[in-house]
């Protein structure tokens, strides 16, 4: 099973591999990247480290067993409790619940811990996919928006903590998510 691990300086080839091998793909349901993403990939690269590390940006790859990038779970603009979701699977893995699975652990990260207390997400309307894995982890309808100029929905989760007097074992194995916005 894909292991998620917060972004490092070590994970630059593969994931440079994986947005090259699904551009594509991706473009075909969310905006895409732009040349310049690719051309200044390892200059980016350090500066999202640099931002992780000063706590406005909370990235996450989901590593297969072979060590290759198979997608990515983002939290962006970490402030005042609450962030931007970003997610993106590899074509070679979609359709087999990793969005989903990969979507709730940092949904638990973000409730417990980074302390927040809602997240934000947004998908283009044609993106079937996206908004399945929004409603299966609890996203609720929050309005229209428009993503590189093409309509859009936003959604938002609230989080809870989970309860001070659960044990550990119970804060673990149940993040204590509530969807109400």
């Amino acid at each position: 099973m894909p292991e998620l691990q917060s972004l490092r300086r070590e994970h630059a080839p593969a994931l440079l591999a994986f947005e090259r091998e699904n551009r594509a793909y991706f473009a075909a349901s969310i905006p895409d990247r732009g040349d310049d993403y690719f051309t200044h990939f390892d200059a980016r690269h350090s500066e999202i480290l640099a931002e992780q590390a000063a706590g406005l940006h909370r990235f996450h790859v989901l590593v297969g067993m072979g060590g290759e990038v198979l997608g990515r779970v983002n939290l962006i603009d970490v402030a005042d409790g609450s962030a931007d979701l970003g997610y993106r699977i590899a074509e070679k893995a979609a359709r087999r619940g990793l969005a989903t699975s990969a979507v709730r652990q940092v949904i638990t990260l973000a409730a417990t811990a980074y302390g927040l207390t809602a997240l934000r997400a947004a998908t283009t309307v044609d993106n079937a996919g996206s908004r399945a894995v929004l409603a299966r982890t609890g996203f609720l309808p929050a309005g229209e928006t428009v993503l590189g100029g093409r309509p859009g929905l936003r959604f938002t989760r609230a989080l809870r903590a989970p309860a001070a007097d659960a044990g550990p074992a119970a804060r673990a194995a149940s993040p204590s998510l509530d969807a109400t916005p």
